[in-house]
């Protein structure tokens, strides 16, 4: 069904405003007439744009992101040419891109993006904020997927969890997911000591301890959480007799 509405998305968009750009453009006498209230409408790129972002989620959640990778890169660069001074607009897009060209294998250049946007989140709204918090988190995803587990754990330790508390504080959702990312880093890392699998049942048995005052002891989140602990433990009990 999303698919099936990413295709009407486009066509009633993206592929129509295109045909009509074309017939104008053939037809001096349409192009005389059209060409300031059609061809220069920037209410109809918007529309475009819009056509092109629902279709390119659209693909990506039906796991087609070959597909949809050449729709978000026509969406940014449209953006790009009408909307240049729009910041916000154009990150959002830049986002999109970053996380498609990580779903096909091109981890290092949706890296570079990244890098990239969440030094252009900062610049525009500080470290304690929505959008760059967010903008973070995509960012150590991807720096973890290409092992680069030293750089995370310092953004998560020095920057987005001390954001996260002071924005949202200690028992938001974000902040414990923020937590929980940092303990599933200690023990993925390939370096990882004895005393680092320790800190990182510390913090998921914190994190646990606050999904259950908050969300109760049955939310999913708690759950998850408690089987996030239990693994760390196994960790543990298992380097310890090694």
């Amino acid at each position: 069904v999303e698919l099936a509405l990413g295709w009407a998305a486009w066509k009633t968009y993206v592929r129509r405003a295109d045909i009509q750009q074309r017939r104008v453009a053939a037809t001096p006498r349409l192009r005389r007439g059209y060409s300031g209230r059609y061809l220069a409408r920037e209410e109809t790129d918007r529309f475009r744009c819009m056509g092109m972002e629902i279709l390119g989620s659209s693909l990506r959640a039906c796991e087609r992101p070959e597909e949809a990778l050449p729709v978000l890169k026509a969406s940014l660069a449209l953006k790009r040419r009408h909307w240049w001074r729009d910041e916000a607009y154009i990150l959002v897009a830049q986002t999109n891109l970053a996380s498609c060209l990580d779903d096909v294998g091109r981890g290092q250049e949706a890296l570079i993006l990244m890098r990239e946007i969440y030094a252009r989140r900062i610049a525009s709204y500080g470290l304690a904020h929505e959008h760059t918090i967010q903008t973070g988190s995509n960012l150590i995803v991807t720096m973890f997927r290409l092992g680069l587990y030293d750089e995370g754990k310092t953004l998560l330790r020095d920057q987005l969890v001390p954001a996260a508390r002071r924005l949202l504080g200690y028992d938001h959702d974000t902040t414990l997911d923020l937590n929980k990312n940092l303990a599933n880093a200690i023990q993925e890392d390939p370096k990882r000591s004895r005393d680092d699998l320790l800190e990182a049942e510390t913090i998921l048995l914190e994190v646990v301890k606050r999904r259950r005052r908050v969300f109760g002891p049955t939310h999913p989140d708690t759950l998850l959480s408690e089987r996030d602990l239990s693994n760390a433990r196994v960790k543990l009990a298992t380097r310890m007799h090694a």
